[in-house]
């Protein structure tokens, strides 16, 4: 029987509207509805949704951002989307924790990361949306040879940010059952950021794997990246702590 689709009122004579691919069995929410397909579906579901991108982005995940930017999407859940939940699970979790980031670093850096992390603490979408086109602007040179534009490098640097969000997160669940300032720091200097490193090198190498590089090009130019990246962070901790030095001076 024919109908008009309720989304863009294109007549419909299937299951799924053939201008705009939405449903044509749409009907009124209902808290079965909502359980059973939104949330159940939409993150849980094995094939799609928010697990099945967690899954990919950790067993594939330069082949997966890959295949997303061209084309297939419809499984993935959308990285902005993911960053979002992963930083308020975070903020929902960080009350419980009961160091600052800054009690793991050397004594001289200390008064610096102490400002920085009140920064981080209370915008973190800001260092998000910061730290994303950097880390973007870094791939685009590094990699130009696969004629990638920017906004495809956004992309690709946005997925590994949120996977780097989700290792980061696991480090904050740790450190709510282990208050212990020693093994804090040896699981966050020997664990968590070689494995973060080691998780960008990969994604990078995968990613770009299809693009003509040899493997020893892959693997030189996907550590530039990190390298130029952790060099732009040192020299803007420099200059962040020196901002800092001034203003005690002034004040």
């Amino acid at each position: 029987m024919e109908h008009n689709c309720l989304n863009c009122k294109y007549q419909i004579i299937d299951h799924y509207c053939q201008n705009c691919g939405q449903k044509s069995s749409t009907h009124r929410y209902s808290i079965k509805h909502f359980v059973e397909h939104d949330f159940v579906h939409g993150v849980w579901h094995v094939d799609k949704g928010m697990l099945f991108t967690i899954k990919e982005l950790f067993t594939r995940p330069g082949n997966s951002i890959r295949e997303f930017i061209q084309g297939k999407r419809i499984n993935y859940f959308s990285f902005v989307t993911l960053i979002l939940l992963i930083l308020t699970a975070s903020s929902l979790l960080t009350p419980y924790i009961h160091f600052k980031l800054s009690d793991l670093m050397p004594h001289n850096s200390k008064a610096a990361m102490n400002s920085f992390e009140e920064f981080a603490i209370k915008y973190p979408k800001v260092l998000v949306v910061v730290t994303i086109p950097i880390n973007s602007l870094f791939s685009f040179i590094w990699f130009r040879k696969a004629k990638l534009n920017y906004s495809e490098n956004l992309v690709l640097n946005s997925y590994k940010a949120a996977s780097e969000l989700i290792i980061a997160l696991l480090f904050t669940v740790f450190a709510i059952f282990c208050s212990n300032i020693k093994t804090l720091t040896f699981v966050y200097f020997s664990l968590i950021m070689p494995l973060i490193y080691a998780y960008g090198i990969w994604c990078y190498f995968q990613f770009y794997s299809v693009y003509g590089y040899s493997k020893k090009a892959l693997l030189f130019r996907s550590i530039l990246v990190i390298l130029s990246y952790s060099l732009f962070q040192v020299v803007v901790g420099f200059a962040w702590g020196l901002v800092q030095a001034l203003q005690h001076k002034t004040f």
